[in-house]
């Protein structure tokens, strides 16, 4: 199989973790914590990183092997030994990237960001395609609508797939689609669901009671962490898309939707010390049979970014897959399985299917 070719837009935790796991699987370390160590041919090893944007001087300029590990980052390093990947961070455009609170903060908490010019979108478009990136990632923070809608610009016109793993509506909005089927070019978003993470467990357990006949009457998600996304979310006029994004994937597996006031689906707060460790409080409220009540209370505690590059590099393969076999637009399975607010809501284990059945198809074919 060839290599996947891969652009990043911001260097930062979610990054870090999947340039690390691409390090780490192709060592020679067990598949543990893969959700599927194979995609149509393709391992995660495959995958290749030929370019990078982010805004923060004390990456851009430097090797990417190396700006993973630099400030603010501060997710788990579990695979110390990445090398020199010969792909320089790129000034990328700041935009609405940046949150203004972020600019002020201490030097390891918030982004250092010079007067270095913004890069302009020919500069961005001629990079991706001096690089021959096939599939751009998009991990802006949340809030960052015009940066992303720049980005995918570029990747329209420099010809890249797109994985949106940020809540900001791209796959999901159907004027962004059908420019990227137009282009002919496959998407997965929006909103990466994390491996097992606050919104997955909540949408299991929801299913849960929707199967097992308990009326929901109330349910809330409480979320706390100390990486540069909690921080972010300081700022609430930055939250519109994201809350909407995690609480319509809960409610989208609910036997009836429930009214707006009982219904809470966080973020909640910034804890520093946490660092990317991401606490999670789920409450669930709900009547038995004769109408008799009862409630789920879970704390799930995990780090945030591997969790995350656990599902991206399913889903970068997933498009490259597309890629191969000339598919344009959402990709319908894997983004429902892969993201929060696809284009179209599955229950998981549908999606899962989907998924399977996209990723086996060439396999089923020539059975037949």
């Amino acid at each position: 199989m060839s290599t996947i070719k891969v652009a990043i837009i911001g260097v930062g935790n979610c990054a870090s973790s999947l340039v690390q796991g691409k390090y780490h699987y192709s060592a020679g370390n067990t598949a543990h914590g893969l959700i599927h160590e194979d995609v149509g041919g393709y391992k995660v090893s495959d995958i290749e990183f030929v370019a990078a944007f982010d805004v923060d001087s004390r990456k851009v300029g430097i090797d990417l092997g190396e700006a993973i590990f630099a400030k603010p980052n501060c997710t788990k390093v579990f695979h110390a030994d990445v090398p020199k990947t010969g792909t320089v961070v790129q000034m990328g455009a700041k935009l609405d990237g940046v949150a203004e609170h972020m600019l002020v903060a201490a030097n390891d908490r918030g982004f250092e960001v010079d007067s270095t010019p913004d890069a302009d979108r020919a500069t961005v478009v001629k990079t991706l395609k001096d690089s021959g990136a096939e599939i751009l990632v998009n991990f802006l923070p949340v809030g960052s609508q015009a940066a992303t809608e720049f980005y995918m610009e570029c990747a329209i016109e420099a010809g890249l797939a797109v994985v949106n793993c940020m809540p900001v509506f791209i796959a999901s909005k159907p004027e962004w689609e059908a420019r990227f089927a137009d282009a002919g070019l496959p998407i997965i978003g929006d909103d990466v669901k994390a491996q097992v993470g606050a919104t997955i467990v909540h949408r299991v357990l929801s299913n849960l009671f929707r199967s097992r006949g308990v009326t929901i009457d109330h349910t809330y998600q409480l979320n706390t962490g100390g990486n540069t996304d909690f921080m972010n979310m300081l700022d609430r006029n930055r939250l519109s898309s994201k809350k909407e994004s995690k609480t319509e994937a809960v409610q989208a597996v609910l036997a009836e939707r429930l009214a707006d006031e009982n219904i809470h689906v966080g973020p909640s707060d910034y804890i520093p010390w946490l660092h990317d460790n991401k606490l999670c409080f789920l409450r669930l409220e709900g009547n038995l049979f004769g109408d008799v009540p009862m409630n789920l209370e879970l704390r799930l505690s995990v780090e945030d970014s591997p969790n995350s590059a656990a599902v991206v590099v399913d889903a970068i393969r997933c498009c490259k897959l597309a890629l191969d076999r000339g598919i344009a637009g959402a990709l319908t399975g894997p983004s429902s399985f892969f993201c929060k607010h696809p284009p179209e809501q599955y229950t998981d284990d549908i999606a899962a299917q989907m998924t399977d059945d996209f990723i086996h198809a060439d396999a089923r074919l020539a059975a037949e």
